[in-house]
């Protein structure tokens, strides 16, 4: 078997962190084109609604396959494992950065932590109806989430 050329690899790791960046940049681009097409559409209908059209938008659009985020219970069995490992009550927005984290996801992604913590609010409102969570309100106004004691 033939060595290794250098012992840090320091090759890989610079070639691995070019390529990261390159990923990201690309993200962003991605992300402003789709903000692009976003507004574009937008223009459209209303000069469509300029032009005098009257019929549903949303009813001519293709249908497009729903993305399955979470499988049936698999957020709030999520939810719930933050909690417990929690030192004290979360805010939605922390325990969304948990999930995402577990999951492998980028918990640094504004966006995506935004879209996650209202599914999240969404989730913990019905296990609030269900007394298996209880929220409180911090001195800053936030709504602090936590678990119920459970009867014995």
């Amino acid at each position: 078997m033939k060595p290794a050329r250098t012992e840090t690899y320091e090759h890989t790791i610079t070639g691995l962190l070019a390529k990261r960046a390159d990923l990201f940049n690309e993200a962003i681009r991605i992300r402003d084109r789709l903000a692009e097409i976003k507004n574009d559409v937008g223009a459209l209908d209303r000069v469509l609604g300029t032009l005098g059209y009257t019929g549903d938008l949303d009813a001519e659009m293709p249908r497009q396959k729903r993305q399955v985020i979470f499988g049936k219970g698999e957020l709030t069995r999520a939810i719930l494992d933050e909690l417990r490992g929690a030192d004290g009550p979360m805010t939605s927005r922390e325990i969304a950065q948990g999930v995402i984290a577990l999951s492998g996801q980028d918990a640094r992604d504004r966006k995506y932590v935004s879209e996650h913590t209202k599914r999240v609010s969404k989730a913990l409102r019905a296990l609030r109806t269900e007394n298996v969570v209880r929220s409180s309100v911090d001195g800053k106004g936030n709504v602090m989430w936590s678990l119920r004691a459970m009867p014995r």
